[in-house]
């Protein structure tokens, strides 16, 4: 059975969301989506700076199953990246929610959390995929 915080929110493509303060998010994908893909072996993050869209590709991820690209939930600017994951990619299947983290975004606009799902909620989408 997958982790799944009750302190954060998820995107239906399988992202976590971390809030952070000053309307900055953290985004990876969750213990399911890690379980999914396998060991990953790569991980392409977007560039600190890179203004980004809601439902955009931002990210690839790249496992022994397969190569996936992950969604950003929100709209806004990328203020962080996750460099350890170039040389430790096997971070987000050891630590998905802490040391597997992605990159952090910057929102334009942050009422766009609500769309997202809370813990139960995406439990539930689990259950069902």
């Amino acid at each position: 059975m997958s982790t799944i915080p009750a302190d954060l929110k998820y995107a239906a493509s399988h992202e976590w969301v971390r809030e952070e303060g000053d309307d900055v998010i953290t985004i990876g994908v969750s213990d399911f989506a890690q379980q999914q893909l396998g060991d990953v072996v790569f991980v392409e993050v977007p560039e600190v700076g890179t203004e980004i869209v809601a439902g955009d590709p931002v990210a690839v991820v790249e496992s022994v199953k397969a190569a996936s690209d992950i969604y950003t939930p929100v709209t806004g600017t990328v203020v962080a990246v996750n460099e350890s994951l170039e040389d430790a990619p096997e971070q987000v299947n050891e630590d998905p929610y802490e040391n597997g983290w992605f990159f952090r975004v910057k929102m334009q606009d942050p009422g766009e959390l609500k769309d997202l799902m809370d813990a139960e909620s995406y439990q539930d989408q689990c259950a069902e995929d």
